[in-house]
C-alpha cells in the first residue's frame, strides 16, 4: 500500500463514510446515521446510469426471503436463489428472440435483522511436491501443454492474512468501511478507487489509458487452444497494468456464450466451461504473475446485455455447478485475488446479494480467499455484506449520487449490531490482503493515467507497451481458424495482382478510436468490440496496410475498393484478378452503448453493411474469392459458403492492435493456421439451444430460464443430431496430421498415502464430495488419474500445430450430453515428425454434480474417450 494512501486509510472517513446517509432514521454515531430495525434503507428507483448509463431503473422487491443462522459462518435460507433439477428435452422451436416475455414478481431481499458472522477457515493441508508445490502468485508454475500441476496459493494467502490482520487491528469502524467503499464515480484516477486500492478495465488491456497495448480480445485468445500463449497474454497485460499503476484488474471475463448474440461474448472465452475454464485459469495466473490483481468476472449468469439489471436468469443446480460456475472455480484454483458479481439476479435474488452463490458456493464451497466487489453500482442493499459482498464500487449508489450502500450505512450497520463488526473485519481483511498476497507493498508503481481526463499528461508518462507486439501477433494469427481452403487457394504464393473489397479491409476513417469506447459503427477494420471491455489504441494496423506492405516485397500489384454499398463496382473490380479478397464484420458490446439499434446484444446473426451481399456480388466476378471475417460470435453464412468460387475463408476473430498483420500472416502462410472454434456456427440461428430474451417494460425483471441446463452449444446439437455449418473446435491446416497408439494410463498409486485418502476411497465407492470449506477445489479431486497418451505425425509438407482435443462420453445412466469436452493439448511439427502428447484427467473431470447429495461424484457405469 502506497504511503499516501495509507495515510489517507487512516486519517478518517472518505466522504462516503462521513456524509450524509440514505437512511432518515436518527444516529448513535457523531456524523453516521443508523438505520431502525424496524425499516430497510431502498434508494430512489430511478437510477439510469451502470457503468455509464443503466438503460432503465432498478425495481426494488416487495417481497423478502426468510433468514437462518448456523455456527460457522453466516447463512441465508436457500430459498433465495432456489434451485430446480429440470432439463429440456425438446429442441427449442424459436426462430426470432423473444419479445412477448414472461417477468418475475421481485426480486428476493433481506430483511433487518441481527446477523453474526465467523470467518470461513483458510486452507491448511500440507503442500506434496511436486503434484502440489506451495506457490506465490509471482512465481506460478511453469505453463504447460498438459497441466498436472495444482498450485497451493493457501501458505501465500495465510502470509497475507495475517499482515492484513495485523494492519486493521486498530482500525476504527470507519476506517475498516472505509476499506470496503468506493470513494465515488470521477473521485479517483482509476475507474474504481478506495483509499486501500484502485481498480481498472479491461480484460484485454488498460482502458482509458495512452501508450498501452490493446491485446486480441478473449475470444481470439480462447480460439488458440494454446495455453502458453493465454498465458503469455496475461502476463504482458499484467506488467502492462502494474506500469501503470493500477493494483486490480477487472478481467479476465468468464461469462459463457450461452446465446450467440450475446454483446459482451467476445470478452470472454466461448462456450465451454472447460476450455473457459483454462483460459481463465492462465489468464490469472498470468496477470497476476505480472504483479497485479485479477478479477474474475462477471458472477454469474450474465449472458445477455438487454435488462441485464433486470433479469433473473433461472438455473437449476447441476447446471449452475458443471457449467456456468466451473470458469470461477479454476480461477479460485488459480489464486485469483477478486471476484466481480454482476448486475443481474440469479433464481430472483441479485447477483451481489446472492448468498448462495457468493458464500456457499464461492466462500465455502471453492474455498475464495479473496474479495468479492459489485459490478460498478451492481450493489443492491448494505445488507448485500451479508450475503458475502465485500467491497461496492464505484462507490456511490447511482452516478455522482454522494451516497453509498457501504460508507455511513455500512458504519451505521456494524454500530447497531445488524452486522456483526468480525463480518466487517472479515471484508477489510480480505481485500487488503489481497494487496499483500500480490507484493503490492513492496515498491509498486503509482497511478499514471487519468479515466477521466484523455489530455492529463500523465496518461502519459509511462510507456507500458515493451515489446508485446509481437505477442499480439503471434495470439492474433494463433486464434484465426482456416474454416476453408479450396483448391489450395491459401496460403499466397507471390500473386500476380490481388483486389481487397469492403470497409473492414482498411483502417478506421478517424483514427482507431474514432469513438469512445469503440461504441460506433466501425468505419474500418473490427479489432474489438465496445463498451468498458476495450482500450485505447496507441495504433492500429488494418489488413491494407500488412497486405500492402508484403505485396511490395513480392511485387504484387494491389488495389482495393472500401464502399460496401455500391455491389455493382465491387463487383466489376474483381473481373480478371488472380485473387480477390472479401473482409467482412460484425460487432456488439456493452448494453450503455446502442450501435445501429444493437443495444449490446446483436439483433441477428448476420454480416454488417452488407456483407452477404458483397461476398455474392465478388464471387459472382472472380473465381478465387477468399473470404475474411472479423466477428465478435458465430454468423449464419449460409448465403455464400457453398458457392463454387469462394475458396477460402478466414475467422479472424479480433485481433487488437496487429489485426492487419496477423491476418497477413494467415493468408501468406508465415503462420500455418492452428486456430479452433470456441463456438458451433450453425446453419440456422434457430439451431442454437437458446435465443435473446428482448421486451419488457420500464419496470419489468425478465424471466431467463436456463432451460437447456446442461446442452449448451455443441451439446445441443449432439443432442439433436443437427448439424452444423462448423463444428466447436473444427479448424484446418496448411499441412495434415494422423493419429496412433491412444494409450490410456492410470496415474493413482494405491500403495501411496496421499492426503486426503479416506476422501478418495469415498468417491471411488460412489460417494460424493463432502458439504465442507473448499470441497470443490480439493487437492484429491484434482490431481492427475489417468493420462491419455498419442502419437501424432504431420503428414504433410509444412510446418504446423495440431490440437488434439479429449471429449467424454459418459454412461447414459449419468444425465450428461453426448460428448464432453474434458482435455486439449497443443503439439508443433515439421513435416514427416511423429511426437507424443499426452492429456491428463482427474477425478473431477470425471465427476458430475449429485444435486441431492450436494456433491461431486462419479456416475454409475462406463466413461469411454
Amino acid at each position: 500500500m502506497r504511503p499516501h494512501r495509507l495515510a489517507w486509510l487512516l486519517a478518517a472517513a472518505v466522504r462516503l463514510v462521513a456524509g450524509a446517509s440514505t437512511s432518515s432514521t436518527s444516529s448513535t454515531t457523531p456524523g453516521v446515521s443508523t438505520p431502525s430495525h424496524a425499516s430497510f434503507p431502498l434508494p430512489n428507483s430511478t437510477n439510469t446510469s451502470t457503468k455509464s448509463a443503466k438503460a432503465s431503473s432498478i425495481p426494488f422487491s416487495k417481497s423478502i426471503s426468510s433468514v437462518s443462522t448456523s455456527s460457522g459462518s453466516t447463512s441465508v435460507s436457500t430459498s433465495q436463489s432456489s434451485v430446480s433439477t429440470s432439463v429440456s428435452t425438446s429442441p427449442t422451436t424459436s426462430t426470432t428472440p423473444t419479445s412477448l416475455v414472461a417477468t418475475e414478481t421481485g426480486p428476493l431481499t433481506l430483511p433487518i435483522s441481527n446477523y453474526p458472522f465467523t470467518p470461513y477457515p483458510t486452507p491448511t493441508l500440507p503442500p506434496i511436491p511436486p503434484i502440489f508445490p506451495s506457490s506465490d502468485p509471482l512465481y506460478p508454475p511453469p505453463v504447460s501443454p498438459d497441466p498436472t500441476v495444482v498450485p497451493d496459493f493457501a501458505p501465500a494467502w495465510a502470509a497475507a492474512y495475517d499482515k492484513a490482520r495485523a494492519l486493521i487491528s486498530n482500525f476504527t469502524i470507519e476506517q475498516k468501511v472505509n476499506v470496503t467503499t468506493g470513494v465515488g464515480w470521477e473521485h479517483g484516477l482509476c475507474v474504481g478507487n478506495t483509499p486501500a486500492v484502485d481498480a481498472k478495465d479491461s480484460p484485454l488491456g488498460v482502458r482509458f489509458a495512452g501508450l498501452v497495448t490493446v491485446f486480441p480480445a478473449g475470444i481470439t485468445a480462447a480460439s488458440t487452444w494454446n495455453r502458453a500463449l493465454i498465458r503469455a497474454r496475461g502476463l504482458a497485460m499484467g506488467q502492462e497494468f502494474k506500469a501503470k499503476g493500477v493494483n486490480i484488474a477487472l478481467g479476465p471475463m468468464m461469462n459463457m456464450g450461452r446465446i450467440a448474440q450475446g454483446g459482451r461474448n467476445w470478452e470472454g472465452f466461448g462456450v465451454d466451461p472447460f476450455l473457459t475454464g483454462e483460459a481463465a485459469y492462465e489468464t490469472i495466473l498470468g496477470l497476476q504473475q505480472g504483479g497485479v490483481q485479477a478479477t474474475a468476472k462477471h458472477y454469474i449468469n450474465n449472458e445477455q446485455e438487454w435488462k441485464r439489471t433486470q433479469e433473473s436468469s433461472n438455473v437449476d443446480d447441476r447446471t449452475e455447478h458443471e457449467i456456468y460456475a466451473h470458469p470461477f472455480m479454476r480461477s479460485v484454483m488459480a489464486g485469483v485475488s477478486a471476484v466481480m458479481c454482476s448486475y443481474n439476479l440469479i433464481n430472483d435474488t441479485y447477483a451481489c446479494q446472492n448468498n448462495k452463490t457468493q458464500n456457499d458456493i464461492l466462500k465455502r464451497e471453492f474455498g475464495f480467499q479473496g474479495f468479492i466487489l459489485s459490478d460498478w453500482a451492481g450493489t443492491m442493499s448494505t445488507l448485500s455484506a451479508v450475503a458475502g459482498l465485500d467491497m461496492t464500487m464505484p462507490g456511490d449508489i447511482t452516478f455522482g449520487s454522494n451516497t453509498s450502500w457501504f460508507g455511513a450505512n455500512l458504519t451505521a450497520y456494524v454500530t447497531n449490531n445488524t452486522i456483526s463488526e468480525s463480518r466487517l473485519d472479515d471484508m477489510a481483511t480480505r481485500i487488503i490482503a489481497g494487496w499483500y498476497y500480490l507484493h503490492q507493498d513492496q515498491s509498486y508503481p503509482d497511478v499514471t493515467l487519468d479515466s477521466f481526463d484523455a489530455y492529463n499528461p500523465l496518461n502519459l508518462e509511462v510507456n507500458a507497451q515493451e515489446d508485446h507486439d509481437q505477442l499480439v501477433r503471434e495470439i492474433g494469427a494463433g486464434g484465426t481458424v482456416l474454416l476453408k481452403n479450396e483448391n489450395g487457394a491459401l496460403p499466397l504464393n507471390k500473386p500476380k495482382n490481388i483486389v481487397l473489397v469492403g470497409s473492414d479491409a482498411a483502417p478506421p476513417v478517424s483514427g482507431p478510436n474514432e469513438y469512445a469506447d469503440q461504441g460506433g459503427d466501425p468505419s474500418g477494420v473490427l479489432a474489438i468490440g465496445w463498451g468498458s471491455g476495450t482500450a485505447n489504441f496507441t495504433y492500429l494496423v488494418s489488413p491494407y496496410e500488412a497486405i500492402q506492405a508484403r505485396a511490395r516485397v513480392d511485387q504484387t500489384s494491389v488495389s482495393w475498393n472500401f464502399n460496401n454499398w455500391d455491389l455493382n463496382k465491387a463487383g466489376n473490380s474483381v473481373i480478371d484478378i488472380e485473387v480477390a479478397i472479401v473482409f467482412i464484420n460484425s460487432d456488439s458490446g456493452e448494453a450503455y452503448i446502442t450501435v445501429d439499434g444493437n443495444v449490446g446484444d446483436r439483433q441477428n446473426l448476420t454480416a454488417w453493411h452488407e456483407g452477404d451481399q458483397l461476398v455474392l456480388a465478388v464471387a459472382a466476378q472472380n473465381n478465387n474469392t477468399i473470404v475474411v471475417v472479423n466477428s465478435v460470435g458465430p454468423l449464419i453464412l449460409e448465403p455464400w459458403v457453398d458457392h463454387p468460387n469462394v475458396t477460402a475463408i478466414v475467422w479472424a476473430n479480433l485481433g487488437g492492435n496487429e489485426a492487419g498483420n496477423a491476418i497477413a500472416d494467415i493468408l501468406y502462410g508465415v503462420w500455418n493456421p492452428s486456430g479452433r472454434l470456441p463456438y458451433t456456427i450453425a446453419k440456422n440461428a434457430s439451431d442454437y439451444p437458446a435465443q435473446p430474451v428482448f421486451g419488457g417494460t420500464a419496470t419489468d425483471i425478465l424471466s431467463i430460464n436456463y432451460t437447456e441446463g446442461l446442452l449448451i452449444d455443441y451439446r445441443w446439437f449432439d443432442a439433436y443430431n443437427i448439424t452444423p455449418r462448423y463444428e466447436f473446435g473444427y479448424g484446418l491446416s496448411y499441412t495434415s496430421f494422423e493419429y496412433s497408439n491412444l494409450l490410456v494410463t492410470p496415474i493413482y498409486d494405491d500403495s501411496v498415502d496421499y492426503a486426503q485418502k479416506s476422501l478418495i476411497e469415498n468417491w471411488s465407492n460412489g460417494g460424493a464430495t463432502p458439504i465442507e470449506e473448499g470441497s470443490t477445489t480439493a487437492l484429491w479431486l484434482h490431481i492427475p488419474l489417468f493420462k491419455v497418451t498419442f502419437n501424432v505425425k504431420n503428414t504433410g509438407g509444412l510446418y504446423g500445430g495440431e490440437i488434439p482435443q479429449l471429449y467424454v462420453h459418459h454412461p447414459p445412466s449419468a444425465g450428461e450430453p453426448p460428448s464432453v469436452l474434458k482435455g486439449f493439448t497443443n503439439i508443433e511439427l515439421v513435416p514427416g515428425q511423429t511426437g507424443q502428447a499426452s492429456i491428463t484427467l482427474s477425478r473431477y473431470d470425471l465427476s458430475i454434480w449429485d444435486v441431492v447429495r450436494q456433491g461431486w461424484a462419479k456416475p454409475n457405469g462406463t466413461i469411454t474417450f
